[in-house]
């Protein structure tokens, strides 16, 4: 039986739905009240992909505040790919993922040099304003090589399972030498 260890960095702005992404990833559940992650929060989804296969993900909820990014190094080590979200109803934190992925880029790469692979989720479409278009977002990942993005709605469970499906397909196909197609074109 194999059995595979990932790290997996949950990044980004302050409020856009990390914790809850994570809570409904791992635990299929929804809390509506706000509490501030202090530091890095972890958890662990087990994932069956066969009989003689599992996978587990063991996720890092990095905080949002701005205090905590001069520790984002030590977060970071390790990491076999990353989840970066923003709010498609708060633009700012879009134009953030940048500063978002560059700190990734810059302070950790996968053993072989390569960028860590690094997926982008639009959370929040259960709400009526968006504030991001998809060809702003569909240009700013090809710019910045996110390997792929969605929209999902972390609240009325949209995209949560099916975004990190695609990540572990991504994940397993690097680590197993075979080049994944690209998938920046579209939303997963």
């Amino acid at each position: 039986m194999t059995e595979r260890l990932f790290k997996i960095l949950i990044i980004g702005d302050a409020t856009v739905g990390k914790t809850s992404f994570v809570q409904r990833y791992v635990n299929d559940s929804f809390k509506r009240e706000y509490k501030a992650t202090v530091g890095v929060d972890f958890a662990l989804k087990v994932i069956q992909i066969s009989e003689e296969d599992t996978v587990r993900f063991q996720l890092w909820d990095v905080a949002g505040q701005e205090r905590f990014t001069s520790m984002t190094r030590v977060y970071y080590k390790d990491a076999s790919a990353c989840v970066i979200i923003f709010d498609v109803t708060a633009k700012q934190t879009f134009h953030n993922c940048i500063k978002w992925k560059k700190d990734l880029d810059s302070k950790v790469s996968l053993p072989d040099g390569r960028c860590v692979p690094c997926m982008l989720l639009a959370n929040k479409i259960d709400l009526q304003e968006k504030a991001v278009t998809e060809e702003e977002v569909n240009e700013f990942c090809k710019e910045h090589n996110f390997i792929g993005w969605t929209e999902i709605s972390v609240k009325d469970n949209v995209n949560v399972k099916e975004s990190m499906n695609f990540l572990l397909e991504e994940i397993l196909a690097r680590h197993t030498d075979t080049a994944p197609e690209e998938h920046v074109d579209k939303p997963v």
